[in-house]
């Protein structure tokens, strides 16, 4: 019998999963972009952590959309938004002040699944 052994894999960066989740967003991989992010929050400790639970809220939320399930995506929006609030106008380099906004509209009724906020 031949043993393998496997090298040790580094946990990538923290700064790195969150870049790469945000360009998940961006892409519209919203299921991806929540398993990204989960990935970074659950040992997040502190403010940072209601702040990435606001992102997953919201990823989960157009996810739900495109899954065309209007009522889990307007408790996720809803969930997002309140938690989001706290970090307006800008926070961690993202315009957040932007993406509440969008995101608003879009539970509002105002956007299109075409439509979905982008994270800048």
């Amino acid at each position: 019998m031949v043993s393998y052994k496997f090298p040790k894999v580094k946990p990538a960066p923290a700064k790195d999963l969150f870049k790469h989740g945000i360009e998940l967003f961006n892409e519209q991989a919203f299921f991806e972009c929540h398993e990204v992010l989960e990935e970074l929050w659950k040992p997040t400790r502190g403010p940072r952590r209601l702040f990435l639970q606001s992102i997953i809220h919201l990823a989960v939320a157009f996810y739900h959309h495109q899954q065309r399930n209007p009522a889990g995506a307007d408790r996720q929006l809803r969930k997002g938004l309140k938690k989001l609030a706290g970090y307006l106008p800008e926070h961690e380099g993202i315009n957040t002040e932007k993406l509440y906004r969008e995101a608003l509209t879009f539970l509002e009724g105002g956007r299109t699944a075409s439509e979905f906020p982008k994270i800048t």
